[in-house]
Protein backbone atom coordinates (compact mmCIF):
# COMPACT_ATOMS: atom_id res chain seq x y z
CA UNK A 1 0.00 0.00 0.00
CA UNK A 2 1.00 3.62 -0.93
CA UNK A 3 0.88 4.65 2.41
CA UNK A 4 1.97 8.31 1.58
CA UNK A 5 -0.69 8.44 -0.87
CA UNK A 6 -3.35 7.77 1.61
CA UNK A 7 -1.99 9.94 4.24
CA UNK A 8 -2.45 12.70 1.52
CA UNK A 9 -5.66 11.48 0.28
CA UNK A 10 -6.98 11.90 4.40
CA UNK A 11 -5.20 15.46 4.49
CA UNK A 12 -6.99 16.51 1.64
CA UNK A 13 -10.61 14.91 2.59
CA UNK A 14 -10.43 16.20 5.86
CA UNK A 15 -8.99 19.85 4.95
CA UNK A 16 -12.34 19.71 2.84
CA UNK A 17 -15.02 18.77 5.82
CA UNK A 18 -12.87 21.24 7.84
CA UNK A 19 -14.42 24.11 5.72
CA UNK A 20 -18.06 22.57 5.83
CA UNK A 21 -17.61 22.11 9.75
CA UNK A 22 -18.50 18.48 9.64
CA UNK A 23 -16.65 18.13 13.24
CA UNK A 24 -17.47 14.24 13.86
CA UNK A 25 -16.68 13.14 11.19
CA UNK A 26 -13.66 14.73 10.97
CA UNK A 27 -12.70 13.58 14.63
CA UNK A 28 -13.70 9.92 13.03
CA UNK A 29 -11.60 10.20 10.31
CA UNK A 30 -8.53 11.73 12.53
CA UNK A 31 -8.85 8.46 14.78
CA UNK A 32 -9.12 6.03 11.61
CA UNK A 33 -5.36 7.67 10.57
CA UNK A 34 -4.09 6.77 13.88
CA UNK A 35 -5.12 2.80 13.81
CA UNK A 36 -4.14 3.53 9.87
CA UNK A 37 -0.63 4.20 10.86
CA UNK A 38 -0.34 1.39 13.91
CA UNK A 39 -1.95 -1.48 12.14
CA UNK A 40 -0.91 -0.98 8.30
CA UNK A 41 -4.71 -1.81 7.14
CA UNK A 42 -7.45 0.53 6.77
CA UNK A 43 -10.35 -2.44 6.66
CA UNK A 44 -9.75 -4.13 9.49
CA UNK A 45 -9.73 -0.66 11.58
CA UNK A 46 -12.22 1.20 10.28
CA UNK A 47 -14.93 -0.40 12.31
CA UNK A 48 -12.84 -0.65 15.34
CA UNK A 49 -13.10 3.35 15.26
CA UNK A 50 -15.87 4.29 13.82
CA UNK A 51 -17.43 2.45 17.00
CA UNK A 52 -15.30 3.48 20.14
CA UNK A 53 -15.34 7.27 18.77
CA UNK A 54 -18.36 8.20 17.67
CA UNK A 55 -19.80 10.69 19.77
CA UNK A 56 -16.02 11.71 21.18
CA UNK A 57 -14.43 15.46 20.83
CA UNK A 58 -11.13 15.27 19.65
CA UNK A 59 -10.32 18.74 20.53
CA UNK A 60 -12.46 18.77 24.02
CA UNK A 61 -15.35 20.50 22.88
CA UNK A 62 -17.24 19.25 19.99
CA UNK A 63 -17.24 22.53 18.32
CA UNK A 64 -13.78 22.18 17.32
CA UNK A 65 -11.99 20.96 14.88
CA UNK A 66 -9.02 18.28 13.80
CA UNK A 67 -6.80 18.17 11.17
CA UNK A 68 -4.33 15.21 10.00
CA UNK A 69 -0.87 16.33 7.87
CA UNK A 70 1.75 14.25 6.52
CA UNK A 71 5.09 14.71 7.55
CA UNK A 72 7.36 15.74 4.49
CA UNK A 73 10.49 14.12 5.89
CA UNK A 74 10.08 10.32 6.81
CA UNK A 75 11.04 7.51 5.10
CA UNK A 76 8.70 4.40 4.44
CA UNK A 77 5.19 4.38 5.79
CA UNK A 78 4.47 8.42 6.55
CA UNK A 79 3.73 9.25 10.39
CA UNK A 80 1.23 11.27 10.48
CA UNK A 81 1.73 14.92 11.98
CA UNK A 82 -1.33 16.15 14.40
CA UNK A 83 -2.40 19.41 14.15
CA UNK A 84 -5.65 20.61 16.08
CA UNK A 85 -7.11 23.86 14.38
CA UNK A 86 -9.35 25.62 16.89
CA UNK A 87 -11.52 28.66 16.15
CA UNK A 88 -8.58 31.33 15.67
CA UNK A 89 -5.13 29.18 16.17
CA UNK A 90 -3.54 26.48 14.68
CA UNK A 91 -1.59 24.21 17.09
CA UNK A 92 0.93 21.80 15.93
CA UNK A 93 1.54 19.48 18.70
CA UNK A 94 4.67 18.84 17.96
CA UNK A 95 5.94 22.32 18.49
CA UNK A 96 7.10 22.40 22.35
CA UNK A 97 5.19 25.71 22.55
CA UNK A 98 1.66 24.54 21.63
CA UNK A 99 0.65 25.00 25.19
CA UNK A 100 0.78 28.19 25.70
CA UNK A 101 -0.13 28.95 22.46
CA UNK A 102 -3.72 27.32 23.10
CA UNK A 103 -3.69 28.99 26.30
CA UNK A 104 -3.05 31.95 25.22
CA UNK A 105 -6.01 31.76 22.29
CA UNK A 106 -8.26 29.93 24.84
CA UNK A 107 -8.06 33.23 26.83
CA UNK A 108 -9.00 35.13 24.28
CA UNK A 109 -11.75 33.11 23.07
CA UNK A 110 -13.26 33.18 26.53
CA UNK A 111 -12.48 37.03 27.17
CA UNK A 112 -15.69 38.38 27.85
CA UNK A 113 -17.18 41.30 25.53
CA UNK A 114 -17.82 44.72 27.85
CA UNK A 115 -19.29 47.90 26.74
CA UNK A 116 -16.25 49.31 27.84
CA UNK A 117 -14.71 47.73 24.15
CA UNK A 118 -16.50 50.18 22.83
CA UNK A 119 -17.14 53.27 25.22
CA UNK A 120 -14.59 55.13 27.46
CA UNK A 121 -16.38 54.05 30.55
CA UNK A 122 -14.81 54.81 34.56
CA UNK A 123 -16.61 52.52 37.39
CA UNK A 124 -18.10 53.46 39.96
CA UNK A 125 -19.20 51.73 43.51
CA UNK A 126 -21.35 49.05 43.32
CA UNK A 127 -24.65 50.21 44.91
CA UNK A 128 -25.79 46.10 45.72
CA UNK A 129 -24.76 45.61 49.04
CA UNK A 130 -26.66 42.64 51.51
CA UNK A 131 -25.63 45.38 54.68
CA UNK A 132 -28.43 47.71 54.45
CA UNK A 133 -29.55 46.39 58.08
CA UNK A 134 -26.23 47.58 59.40
CA UNK A 135 -24.17 50.92 60.49
CA UNK A 136 -22.50 52.74 57.84
CA UNK A 137 -19.26 52.80 59.75
CA UNK A 138 -19.11 49.06 59.94
CA UNK A 139 -21.06 45.52 60.72
CA UNK A 140 -21.74 44.58 64.17
CA UNK A 141 -18.23 43.82 64.81
CA UNK A 142 -16.57 47.10 63.96
CA UNK A 143 -15.53 45.75 60.23
CA UNK A 144 -15.43 48.35 57.35
CA UNK A 145 -18.08 47.76 54.73
CA UNK A 146 -15.46 48.12 52.22
CA UNK A 147 -13.47 44.49 53.63
CA UNK A 148 -16.80 42.84 53.54
CA UNK A 149 -16.18 39.85 51.45
CA UNK A 150 -19.28 39.72 49.32
CA UNK A 151 -17.60 40.73 45.97
CA UNK A 152 -16.02 38.29 43.02
CA UNK A 153 -12.51 39.48 41.80
CA UNK A 154 -12.40 40.42 38.09
CA UNK A 155 -9.51 38.16 37.82
CA UNK A 156 -11.49 34.65 39.51
CA UNK A 157 -11.80 32.26 37.54
CA UNK A 158 -13.70 28.73 37.98
CA UNK A 159 -11.71 25.16 36.04
CA UNK A 160 -13.82 24.08 33.68
CA UNK A 161 -12.55 20.91 33.09
CA UNK A 162 -11.38 19.08 36.53
CA UNK A 163 -10.21 15.13 34.95
CA UNK A 164 -7.02 14.42 33.92
CA UNK A 165 -7.30 11.76 31.23
CA UNK A 166 -4.49 9.14 30.54
CA UNK A 167 -5.70 7.79 27.27
CA UNK A 168 -7.83 9.06 24.28
CA UNK A 169 -9.39 5.24 24.93
CA UNK A 170 -10.88 6.35 28.85
CA UNK A 171 -14.30 6.50 28.65
CA UNK A 172 -15.37 9.96 27.80
CA UNK A 173 -12.39 11.61 27.18
CA UNK A 174 -12.05 14.65 25.77
CA UNK A 175 -8.63 14.93 24.95
CA UNK A 176 -6.76 18.13 22.90
CA UNK A 177 -3.49 16.30 21.58
CA UNK A 178 -3.02 12.08 21.31
CA UNK A 179 -1.34 12.32 24.31
CA UNK A 180 -4.08 13.37 26.70
CA UNK A 181 -1.88 16.18 28.10
CA UNK A 182 -3.32 18.25 30.87
CA UNK A 183 -3.91 21.81 29.49
CA UNK A 184 -5.99 24.12 32.17
CA UNK A 185 -9.25 25.74 31.34
CA UNK A 186 -10.24 28.71 32.77
CA UNK A 187 -13.41 30.79 32.64
CA UNK A 188 -15.27 33.76 34.19
CA UNK A 189 -16.47 33.02 37.86
CA UNK A 190 -20.14 34.66 38.10
CA UNK A 191 -21.34 37.16 40.59
CA UNK A 192 -21.54 40.75 41.57
CA UNK A 193 -18.24 43.32 41.78
CA UNK A 194 -17.04 45.98 43.25
CA UNK A 195 -17.18 48.38 40.53
CA UNK A 196 -20.30 49.03 38.11
CA UNK A 197 -20.70 50.30 34.90
CA UNK A 198 -24.12 52.04 35.32
CA UNK A 199 -26.27 54.34 37.30
CA UNK A 200 -28.99 51.98 38.47
CA UNK A 201 -31.15 55.03 38.89
CA UNK A 202 -30.87 55.81 34.97
CA UNK A 203 -31.34 51.93 33.90
CA UNK A 204 -34.31 51.01 32.10
CA UNK A 205 -33.90 47.05 32.09
CA UNK A 206 -35.64 44.85 29.50
CA UNK A 207 -36.61 40.78 30.21
CA UNK A 208 -38.01 38.31 27.58
CA UNK A 209 -38.24 35.12 27.29
CA UNK A 210 -38.55 32.90 23.96
CA UNK A 211 -38.31 29.90 22.67
CA UNK A 212 -40.95 27.08 24.23
CA UNK A 213 -41.82 27.01 27.76
CA UNK A 214 -39.43 25.36 30.07
CA UNK A 215 -40.05 24.90 34.09
CA UNK A 216 -38.35 27.64 35.94
CA UNK A 217 -39.05 30.85 33.46
CA UNK A 218 -40.99 32.47 36.12
CA UNK A 219 -38.47 31.80 38.77
CA UNK A 220 -35.47 33.67 36.60
CA UNK A 221 -37.71 36.39 35.77
CA UNK A 222 -38.76 37.22 39.40
CA UNK A 223 -34.98 36.90 40.53
CA UNK A 224 -33.78 39.35 37.86
CA UNK A 225 -36.34 41.70 39.24
CA UNK A 226 -35.42 41.57 42.82
CA UNK A 227 -31.34 41.24 42.04
CA UNK A 228 -32.15 44.85 39.69
CA UNK A 229 -34.32 46.75 42.46
CA UNK A 230 -31.50 45.68 45.20
CA UNK A 231 -28.95 47.71 42.69
CA UNK A 232 -31.72 50.57 43.08
CA UNK A 233 -33.13 49.82 39.26
CA UNK A 234 -36.86 51.17 39.52
CA UNK A 235 -37.41 51.02 35.06
CA UNK A 236 -37.91 47.22 34.56
CA UNK A 237 -40.19 45.96 31.61
CA UNK A 238 -41.28 43.04 30.35
CA UNK A 239 -41.08 42.37 26.59
CA UNK A 240 -44.50 40.35 26.12
CA UNK A 241 -44.39 37.22 23.69
CA UNK A 242 -40.30 36.66 22.88
CA UNK A 243 -38.78 38.56 20.58
CA UNK A 244 -42.16 39.36 18.33
CA UNK A 245 -42.56 41.71 21.69
CA UNK A 246 -40.37 44.04 19.85
CA UNK A 247 -41.99 44.50 16.92
CA UNK A 248 -45.74 43.41 17.05
CA UNK A 249 -48.33 46.20 16.83
CA UNK A 250 -50.74 45.83 20.08
CA UNK A 251 -47.68 44.18 21.74
CA UNK A 252 -47.01 46.92 24.68
CA UNK A 253 -44.04 46.24 27.24
CA UNK A 254 -45.42 45.13 30.97
CA UNK A 255 -43.87 47.31 33.69
CA UNK A 256 -42.57 44.96 36.74
CA UNK A 257 -41.48 45.16 40.59
CA UNK A 258 -41.00 42.98 43.52
CA UNK A 259 -45.07 43.48 44.15
CA UNK A 260 -45.98 41.93 40.83
CA UNK A 261 -43.65 38.87 40.46
CA UNK A 262 -43.19 38.25 44.22
CA UNK A 263 -45.11 35.40 43.67
CA UNK A 264 -45.22 34.14 39.93
CA UNK A 265 -42.68 30.96 40.79
CA UNK A 266 -45.79 29.19 42.10
CA UNK A 267 -46.79 28.23 38.24
CA UNK A 268 -45.77 27.15 35.37
CA UNK A 269 -45.31 28.54 32.47
CA UNK A 270 -43.69 32.44 31.44
CA UNK A 271 -45.46 35.53 33.10
CA UNK A 272 -43.97 37.21 29.81
CA UNK A 273 -45.45 34.58 27.60
CA UNK A 274 -43.45 33.23 24.94
CA UNK A 275 -42.66 32.71 21.09
CA UNK A 276 -40.71 31.03 18.40
CA UNK A 277 -39.09 33.37 15.24
CA UNK A 278 -38.88 36.94 15.18
CA UNK A 279 -38.10 40.01 12.84
CA UNK A 280 -34.36 40.87 11.98
CA UNK A 281 -32.28 42.08 14.27
CA UNK A 282 -31.90 45.52 13.19
CA UNK A 283 -35.82 45.82 13.53
CA UNK A 284 -35.17 44.53 17.28
CA UNK A 285 -32.34 46.72 17.85
CA UNK A 286 -34.34 50.04 16.23
CA UNK A 287 -37.10 49.13 18.70
CA UNK A 288 -34.76 48.95 21.95
CA UNK A 289 -32.85 52.15 20.88
CA UNK A 290 -36.34 53.56 20.22
CA UNK A 291 -37.33 51.75 24.15
CA UNK A 292 -33.96 53.88 25.72
CA UNK A 293 -33.48 49.98 27.09
CA UNK A 294 -30.09 49.64 28.64
CA UNK A 295 -29.80 45.93 29.84
CA UNK A 296 -31.72 43.15 28.24
CA UNK A 297 -31.79 39.68 29.63
CA UNK A 298 -32.80 36.93 27.11
CA UNK A 299 -34.18 33.44 28.33
CA UNK A 300 -33.41 30.61 25.98
CA UNK A 301 -32.39 28.29 24.15
CA UNK A 302 -29.53 28.02 21.30
CA UNK A 303 -31.29 29.63 18.45
CA UNK A 304 -32.40 32.30 21.52
CA UNK A 305 -29.00 32.84 22.27
CA UNK A 306 -27.92 33.36 19.05
CA UNK A 307 -30.47 36.13 18.21
CA UNK A 308 -29.02 37.66 21.47
CA UNK A 309 -25.30 37.37 20.18
CA UNK A 310 -26.72 39.04 16.92
CA UNK A 311 -28.75 41.84 19.44
CA UNK A 312 -25.38 41.75 21.08
CA UNK A 313 -23.30 42.89 17.71
CA UNK A 314 -25.63 44.72 16.34
CA UNK A 315 -25.46 46.83 19.34
CA UNK A 316 -21.72 47.14 19.65
CA UNK A 317 -22.24 48.12 15.76
CA UNK A 318 -24.08 51.25 15.99
CA UNK A 319 -21.87 52.27 19.42
CA UNK A 320 -25.37 51.72 21.94
CA UNK A 321 -24.25 51.10 25.70
CA UNK A 322 -26.50 48.10 25.98
CA UNK A 323 -25.41 44.98 27.77
CA UNK A 324 -27.13 41.88 26.85
CA UNK A 325 -26.97 38.66 28.87
CA UNK A 326 -28.77 35.58 28.34
CA UNK A 327 -29.52 32.77 30.61
CA UNK A 328 -29.32 29.29 29.25
CA UNK A 329 -33.31 27.72 28.93
CA UNK A 330 -33.84 24.58 27.69
CA UNK A 331 -35.22 21.11 28.72
CA UNK A 332 -33.23 19.29 26.58
CA UNK A 333 -29.80 20.56 27.93
CA UNK A 334 -28.05 20.73 25.14
CA UNK A 335 -25.94 24.11 25.07
CA UNK A 336 -22.17 23.45 25.13
CA UNK A 337 -20.22 23.49 27.60
CA UNK A 338 -22.66 23.84 30.73
CA UNK A 339 -23.32 21.30 33.06
CA UNK A 340 -26.96 21.64 32.95
CA UNK A 341 -29.91 24.38 31.49
CA UNK A 342 -32.72 25.25 33.81
CA UNK A 343 -35.67 23.24 33.33
CA UNK A 344 -33.58 20.30 32.77
CA UNK A 345 -34.23 18.42 36.10
CA UNK A 346 -37.90 18.90 36.09
CA UNK A 347 -38.62 17.82 32.80
CA UNK A 348 -36.41 14.99 33.78
CA UNK A 349 -38.46 14.08 36.86
CA UNK A 350 -41.80 14.93 35.46
CA UNK A 351 -40.70 12.32 32.42
CA UNK A 352 -39.84 9.80 35.34
CA UNK A 353 -43.43 9.81 35.95
CA UNK A 354 -44.45 8.63 32.68
CA UNK A 355 -41.81 5.95 32.91
CA UNK A 356 -42.95 4.78 35.98
CA UNK A 357 -46.41 4.55 34.88
CA UNK A 358 -45.74 2.78 31.49
CA UNK A 359 -43.98 0.44 33.78
CA UNK A 360 -47.30 -0.12 35.91
CA UNK A 361 -49.82 -0.33 32.62
CA UNK A 362 -46.73 -2.90 31.21
CA UNK A 363 -46.47 -5.05 34.53
CA UNK A 364 -50.03 -5.69 35.07
CA UNK A 365 -50.82 -6.72 31.27
CA UNK A 366 -49.94 -10.04 29.65
CA UNK A 367 -46.61 -9.56 27.20
CA UNK A 368 -46.84 -6.03 27.99
CA UNK A 369 -44.77 -3.78 26.35
CA UNK A 370 -44.32 0.31 27.86
CA UNK A 371 -43.66 2.57 25.31
CA UNK A 372 -42.56 6.60 26.07
CA UNK A 373 -41.63 8.92 23.72
CA UNK A 374 -40.15 11.85 25.26
CA UNK A 375 -38.93 15.11 24.31
CA UNK A 376 -35.31 15.58 23.02
CA UNK A 377 -34.93 17.68 19.43
CA UNK A 378 -31.36 17.29 19.21
CA UNK A 379 -30.01 15.36 22.26
CA UNK A 380 -30.90 12.47 24.51
CA UNK A 381 -30.41 13.60 27.90
CA UNK A 382 -33.83 13.76 28.69
CA UNK A 383 -34.19 10.09 27.94
CA UNK A 384 -31.39 8.68 29.57
CA UNK A 385 -31.40 10.38 32.62
CA UNK A 386 -34.75 9.97 32.56
CA UNK A 387 -34.38 5.84 32.19
CA UNK A 388 -31.49 6.19 34.99
CA UNK A 389 -34.03 8.00 37.41
CA UNK A 390 -36.46 5.34 37.10
CA UNK A 391 -34.87 2.50 37.12
CA UNK A 392 -37.40 0.21 35.08
CA UNK A 393 -36.50 0.96 31.78
CA UNK A 394 -35.10 -1.97 29.71
CA UNK A 395 -34.43 -0.16 26.53
CA UNK A 396 -33.13 3.48 26.22
CA UNK A 397 -32.89 4.78 22.59
CA UNK A 398 -31.56 8.18 22.02
CA UNK A 399 -30.28 10.13 18.72
CA UNK A 400 -26.77 10.04 19.38
CA UNK A 401 -26.60 5.84 19.34
CA UNK A 402 -27.92 4.84 15.96
CA UNK A 403 -29.99 1.27 16.35
CA UNK A 404 -32.05 -1.03 14.01
CA UNK A 405 -35.28 -2.09 14.83
CA UNK A 406 -35.38 -5.40 12.46
CA UNK A 407 -33.03 -8.47 12.01
CA UNK A 408 -31.18 -10.37 14.58
CA UNK A 409 -29.70 -7.80 16.29
CA UNK A 410 -32.62 -5.23 16.10
CA UNK A 411 -34.87 -3.71 18.99
CA UNK A 412 -37.90 -6.22 17.81
CA UNK A 413 -35.73 -9.44 18.85
CA UNK A 414 -34.87 -8.01 22.10
CA UNK A 415 -38.17 -7.18 22.94
CA UNK A 416 -39.18 -11.02 22.19
CA UNK A 417 -36.76 -12.05 24.40
CA UNK A 418 -37.64 -9.39 27.43
CA UNK A 419 -41.17 -11.15 27.24
CA UNK A 420 -39.71 -14.41 27.43
CA UNK A 421 -37.86 -14.13 30.20
CA UNK A 422 -39.65 -11.54 32.47
CA UNK A 423 -42.56 -11.33 30.96
CA UNK A 424 -43.10 -7.78 30.25
CA UNK A 425 -41.24 -4.53 29.21
CA UNK A 426 -40.16 -1.01 29.13
CA UNK A 427 -39.23 1.08 26.27
CA UNK A 428 -38.04 5.03 26.48
CA UNK A 429 -37.55 6.76 22.91
CA UNK A 430 -36.06 10.30 22.64
CA UNK A 431 -38.43 12.34 19.65
CA UNK A 432 -35.22 12.78 17.86
CA UNK A 433 -34.20 9.12 17.45
CA UNK A 434 -33.93 6.36 15.08
CA UNK A 435 -35.37 9.47 12.27
CA UNK A 436 -33.28 7.57 9.42
CA UNK A 437 -35.43 4.65 10.11
CA UNK A 438 -38.85 7.58 9.12
CA UNK A 439 -39.66 9.43 6.12
CA UNK A 440 -38.28 12.77 6.77
CA UNK A 441 -40.78 15.51 6.96
CA UNK A 442 -39.07 18.67 5.72
CA UNK A 443 -41.23 20.77 7.96
CA UNK A 444 -40.00 23.26 9.87
CA UNK A 445 -41.08 25.34 13.09
CA UNK A 446 -41.22 28.87 13.27
CA UNK A 447 -37.41 29.11 14.54
CA UNK A 448 -36.26 27.07 11.97
CA UNK A 449 -35.92 23.33 13.14
CA UNK A 450 -36.57 20.49 11.56
CA UNK A 451 -39.88 19.08 12.58
CA UNK A 452 -39.15 15.35 13.36
CA UNK A 453 -41.18 12.10 12.05
CA UNK A 454 -43.12 10.74 14.93
CA UNK A 455 -40.65 8.24 16.06
CA UNK A 456 -43.02 6.45 19.09
CA UNK A 457 -46.19 6.36 16.73
CA UNK A 458 -43.67 4.47 14.13
CA UNK A 459 -42.34 1.77 17.36
CA UNK A 460 -45.61 1.50 18.28
CA UNK A 461 -46.98 0.27 14.76
CA UNK A 462 -43.87 -1.76 14.40
CA UNK A 463 -44.12 -3.56 17.49
CA UNK A 464 -47.74 -4.26 17.30
CA UNK A 465 -46.80 -5.52 13.78
CA UNK A 466 -44.05 -7.52 14.16
CA UNK A 467 -45.33 -9.81 17.25
CA UNK A 468 -48.76 -10.22 15.39
CA UNK A 469 -46.55 -11.46 12.36
CA UNK A 470 -44.60 -14.17 14.75
CA UNK A 471 -47.93 -15.45 16.75
CA UNK A 472 -47.35 -13.95 19.79
CA UNK A 473 -49.76 -12.11 21.89
CA UNK A 474 -48.34 -8.49 23.14
CA UNK A 475 -50.23 -5.87 24.67
CA UNK A 476 -48.81 -2.17 23.51
CA UNK A 477 -49.18 0.85 26.55
CA UNK A 478 -48.00 3.94 24.64
CA UNK A 479 -47.28 7.21 26.67
CA UNK A 480 -46.37 10.76 24.97
CA UNK A 481 -46.20 12.90 27.68
CA UNK A 482 -44.37 16.01 25.45
CA UNK A 483 -45.63 18.88 26.90
CA UNK A 484 -46.46 17.96 30.56
CA UNK A 485 -42.99 17.94 31.09
CA UNK A 486 -42.24 21.31 30.30
CA UNK A 487 -45.51 23.15 31.19
CA UNK A 488 -45.07 22.63 35.06
CA UNK A 489 -43.86 24.44 38.01
CA UNK A 490 -39.48 24.28 38.92
CA UNK A 491 -38.53 21.50 41.04
CA UNK A 492 -36.66 22.45 44.03
CA UNK A 493 -33.16 22.04 42.26
CA UNK A 494 -34.24 23.80 39.24
CA UNK A 495 -36.01 26.50 41.55
CA UNK A 496 -32.31 27.16 43.39
CA UNK A 497 -30.41 26.92 39.90
CA UNK A 498 -32.84 29.58 38.62
CA UNK A 499 -32.64 31.84 41.40
CA UNK A 500 -28.61 31.87 41.14
CA UNK A 501 -28.74 32.18 37.18
CA UNK A 502 -31.11 35.27 37.52
CA UNK A 503 -29.07 36.86 40.03
CA UNK A 504 -25.98 36.36 38.03
CA UNK A 505 -27.16 37.76 34.94
CA UNK A 506 -27.77 41.38 36.70
CA UNK A 507 -24.67 41.30 38.65
CA UNK A 508 -22.83 40.47 34.83
CA UNK A 509 -24.89 43.50 33.68
CA UNK A 510 -23.50 45.67 35.95
CA UNK A 511 -20.28 44.66 35.63
CA UNK A 512 -20.54 46.38 31.97
CA UNK A 513 -20.39 42.36 30.26
CA UNK A 514 -22.52 41.94 26.81
CA UNK A 515 -23.32 39.26 25.06
CA UNK A 516 -22.48 36.72 27.71
CA UNK A 517 -24.89 33.86 29.31
CA UNK A 518 -24.74 33.18 33.06
CA UNK A 519 -24.52 29.78 33.56
CA UNK A 520 -22.86 26.83 35.53
CA UNK A 521 -19.74 24.93 34.46
CA UNK A 522 -18.37 22.23 36.97
CA UNK A 523 -20.18 23.22 39.58
CA UNK A 524 -19.53 26.43 39.72
CA UNK A 525 -21.36 29.44 38.36
CA UNK A 526 -19.45 31.48 35.78
CA UNK A 527 -19.99 33.54 32.71
CA UNK A 528 -19.44 32.43 29.18
CA UNK A 529 -19.24 34.35 25.70
CA UNK A 530 -22.19 33.24 23.85
CA UNK A 531 -20.13 32.60 20.47
CA UNK A 532 -18.70 29.69 22.35
CA UNK A 533 -21.90 27.41 23.55
CA UNK A 534 -23.67 28.42 20.15
CA UNK A 535 -21.62 26.38 17.32
CA UNK A 536 -23.42 23.08 17.82
CA UNK A 537 -26.04 21.67 20.00
CA UNK A 538 -24.39 19.57 23.07
CA UNK A 539 -24.91 15.59 22.66
CA UNK A 540 -24.87 12.64 24.55
CA UNK A 541 -21.28 10.82 24.19
CA UNK A 542 -22.10 7.52 23.52
CA UNK A 543 -18.58 6.94 25.11
CA UNK A 544 -19.19 8.68 28.50
CA UNK A 545 -19.36 7.19 31.99
CA UNK A 546 -23.58 8.38 32.17
CA UNK A 547 -24.11 6.70 29.26
CA UNK A 548 -22.39 3.27 30.08
CA UNK A 549 -24.59 3.54 33.40
CA UNK A 550 -27.71 3.97 31.50
CA UNK A 551 -26.74 0.47 29.76
CA UNK A 552 -25.78 -1.19 32.90
CA UNK A 553 -29.16 -0.32 34.39
CA UNK A 554 -31.37 -1.07 31.19
CA UNK A 555 -28.61 -4.09 29.92
CA UNK A 556 -29.74 -3.53 26.87
CA UNK A 557 -27.27 -4.65 23.80
CA UNK A 558 -26.38 -2.93 20.99
CA UNK A 559 -29.17 -2.61 18.66
CA UNK A 560 -27.04 -2.75 15.62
Amino acid sequence: MNYEKVNAQFTDFLCRLLDDHHFELVHILTRMAFALQSSGNFYSTQHKWLHSTRGQSFYGSSHSNAKECTCKKSKGPAPICVKATSTKVELDFNDPSWKQKFQENWDKRFDLPRITDIYDLKPRATTFSLKKNRNSAGDENGTPMDKWNGYVNNDDRALLKVIKYASPNSAGAECIDPDCSWVEQWVHRAGPRKEIYYEPEEVKAAIVTCGGLCPGLNDVIRQIVFTLETYGVKNIVGIPFGYRGFFEKGLKEMPLSRHLVENINLAGGSYLGVSRGGAKTSEIVDSIQARRIDMLFVLGGNGTHAGANAIHEECRKRKLKVSVVAVPKTIDNDILLMDKTFGFDTAVEEAQRAINSAYIEARSAYHGIGLVKLMGRSSGFIAMHASLSSGQVDVCLIPEVPFTLDGEYGVLRHLEHLLETKGFCVVCVAEAAGQDLLQKSGATDASGNVIFSDIGVHMQQKIKMHFKDIGVPADVKYIDPTYMVRACRANASDAILCTVLGQNAVHGAFAGFSGITSCICNTHYAYLPITEVITAPKRVNPNSRMWHRCLTSTGQPDFH
